[in-house]
């Protein structure tokens, strides 16, 4: 794992002017409503809507925190050209997981998300695996379960974006300047001895629908 004082001075500079982009086409304003930021691990869990929703969560953490808190990328998407690339491992430091349906294994596909947590940094997930409409939150699949029950040290944060579809619509590849926002919940209560998974990921998801405006 790249370790913050390796990030280089170009991947700094490539990641402060995207965060000005960002900002400056989205206005996206975090609001930390349920929990503060820190430097102990968490998985910010959020709905999935837009290329830019990894970004936009990532530009709404302190700069300090930044390099300790990996989004979840798909491999198919970011794998495509050499700027993805640079930006996905250099800037982003994210974990690329590929997506192939029955071809690709839970296990191989939870091991890198299990490798950050090891390290005692954190995650960007989004538990929905695919990009939504932006206008509902769909069923979540079963990685945020798997990852509370092996890591329940690590802080499960709901994390809801606004506006997000409509700033990237799917399959669009300019950006409309719209007002977004992001807003961070309350950490889910600890997983309840004998829990089920299907009860846990209800709870993650009204917790994520409760931070809806």
């Amino acid at each position: 794992m790249t370790h913050p004082h390796k990030v280089s001075l170009l991947a700094k500079g490539m990641g402060a002017t995207l965060l000005g982009l960002c900002r400056l086409l989205t206005g996206v304003q975090a609001r930390w409503i349920g929990c503060q930021p820190s430097i102990c691990s968490r998985i910010y869990y959020a709905n999935h809507s837009s290329h830019l929703d990894g970004l936009v969560i990532w530009s709404g953490l302190p700069p300090m925190l930044r390099p300790l808190v990996h989004p979840v990328a798909a491999r198919d998407y970011w794998d495509k050209t050499k700027l993805r690339r640079y930006l996905v491992h250099k800037v982003f430091r994210a974990v690329l997981i590929d997506r192939h349906g029955e071809s690709t294994s839970k296990e191989a596909v939870i091991a890198p998300l299990e490798a950050i947590l090891a390290e005692n940094e954190s995650l960007i997930f989004f538990p929905e695996g695919t990009r939504g409409d932006g206008e509902q939150i769909n069923p979540f699949k079963s990685g945020l379960y798997h990852l509370a029950c092996k890591y329940p040290d690590a802080e499960v944060v709901p994390v809801y974006l606004e506006n997000l579809n409509r700033a990237l619509p799917k399959g669009k590849k300019l950006l409309v300047p719209i007002i977004c926002s992001v807003t961070f919940g309350k950490p889910l209560d600890k997983l309840g001895e004998g829990e089920s998974k299907e009860a846990f990921l209800q709870r993650a998801q009204s917790a994520l629908k409760e931070l809806v405006l």
